[in-house]
């Protein structure tokens, strides 16, 4: 998938996290609602690097996040690199949708038990509810991009 594909297909994974899997499970999604601020046009600048989930091997930055305008729809986006031998991140759910975009090097991003390597250029998707984790199955850093789009959390 290439940068323009890609592109065509944001405005449809938008409106699919637009979807409130939290209300639609019956859950008091009101509760969950924090402040975030509502994102503007514009360009984002990185934070500064942090460990992620404690583990020095796996740095993280973020870019943004806070709602859109348009809607209930909140969107977060980091990056993540990681270095080889790195233990992955803990398997997880969530109410949103995650899509990662590889930078450089080799990683393996497992949904539901199934393993899928990812390489420079690829796209990853995980729709919300499925459990998975990302890990660096290669012998060089890998660098990817996290970009979460569903409802407030």
């Amino acid at each position: 998938m290439d940068r323009r594909e890609f592109a065509a297909l944001v405005p449809a994974l938008l409106a699919f996290g637009s979807l409130n899997v939290a209300e639609a499970q019956g859950q008091d999604a009101g509760a969950k609602k924090a402040a975030l601020p509502v994102l503007t046009s514009g360009v984002y600048q990185p934070g500064a690097p942090r460990s992620a989930s404690g583990v020095p091997q796996r740095v993280s930055r973020s870019y943004v996040a806070g709602m859109l305008s348009a809607g209930d729809v909140r969107v977060e986006m980091h990056e993540t690199m990681q270095e080889p031998g790195a233990p992955h991140e803990p398997v997880g759910t969530h109410v949103h949708n995650e899509l990662w975009l590889v930078r450089e090097g080799t990683v393996e991003l497992t949904t539901n038990g199934v393993a899928r390597r990812m390489v420079a250029g690829d796209v990853g998707i995980c729709v919300a509810g499925d459990q998975h984790f990302i890990q660096n199955v290669g012998d060089t850093r890998a660098t990817y991009f996290v970009v979460t789009i569903g409802p407030r959390e």
